[in-house]
């Protein structure tokens, strides 16, 4: 780690719950970043003590600072940990990702030359099924063999259309994010935006539990009058598979009705968010 404070142009937002071997290859993938000029914080929704001691042992390894915010356990609250970081980041432009999300070298560079006031940038991923999850290594992410998509096909990916979110690079990457057919909406795996323009809007709603929380802070900053860009094919980082246990009918039916009223209404603020 060599950045000081004052060398630091971004923050990046990486979200957590008590899964240390994905944390692991993301932090590996930060750690490959060709734009070094950035922070990590950890978003922790309450892990064991396995990630803190996950987070000392990487904060060696990596050049970048890591700083780990962190709350009690009480069930799915990411809504409320991602605020709590928000307000911990010390730059005023936010990246905000996942911790099963492995960036390519050049995902903050990206983010960070496409940043614009009155914009949010809103980026993509590509899925692995669970066995190639597991068997990506530190080597594989320091040779970028996780975003090769014939090492990939050899592992047994399918010829698919999304196969251009690897392979699509200059021109073609902005043609296929221009034609995109895909709403450029606030997605919590890949996104960033301005730390004002987020605390304008309050954050996150902190009554959200799993499902479209992310939609719903995008909703409020296009109602603030913030647009997107949408960079599917250009800020990329391939997506680790895992179970989604904290997944239920209750909460997906709360989030739908909360964020028809942010529409219907077209809020701004939340009540429920960084401010109390």
């Amino acid at each position: 780690m060599t950045d000081t404070s004052e060398d630091l142009k971004i923050s990046v937002i990486v979200s957590t719950y008590n899964a240390e071997e994905w944390l692991k290859k993301v932090l590996w993938g930060f750690n490959q970043q060709t734009f070094k000029n950035f922070e990590v914080v950890i978003a922790d929704d309450g892990s064991k003590p396995a990630t803190k001691e996950l987070l000392d042992e990487m904060s060696k390894e990596v050049f970048y600072p890591i700083v780990h915010v962190w709350q009690e356990d009480d069930g799915f609250q990411k809504s409320r940990i991602l605020n709590k970081a928000v307000v911990a980041c010390k730059t005023d432009y936010i990246i905000m990702t996942d911790g099963d999300c492995i960036p390519r070298e050049d995902f903050v560079h990206v983010h960070y030359i496409n940043k614009e006031p009155g914009y949010f940038i809103s980026g993509g991923y590509y899925m692995l099924p669970m066995n190639i999850s597991k068997l990506i290594s530190l080597e594989d992410v320091e040779h970028q063999r996780c975003f090769d998509i014939n090492w990939l096909k050899e592992k047994g990916i399918p010829k698919t259309f999304k196969n251009n979110k690897l392979t699509a690079h200059g021109i073609i990457s902005k043609v296929l994010n221009w034609v995109t057919p895909t709403n450029a909406s606030w997605n919590g795996h890949n996104s960033s935006g301005w730390k004002n323009d987020i605390l304008n809007v309050n954050g996150f709603d902190e009554r959200m539990q799993y499902g479209g929380q992310d939609r719903e802070l995008g909703e409020r900053l296009f109602n603030f009058g913030i647009k997107s860009k949408q960079l599917r094919y250009s800020a990329v980082c391939v997506h680790l598979d895992h179970k989604r246990g904290y997944k239920t009918p209750e909460s997906i039916a709360k989030n739908v009705g909360i964020r028809k009223k942010t529409k219907k209404e077209k809020r701004v603020w939340t009540f429920y968010g960084i401010t109390k």
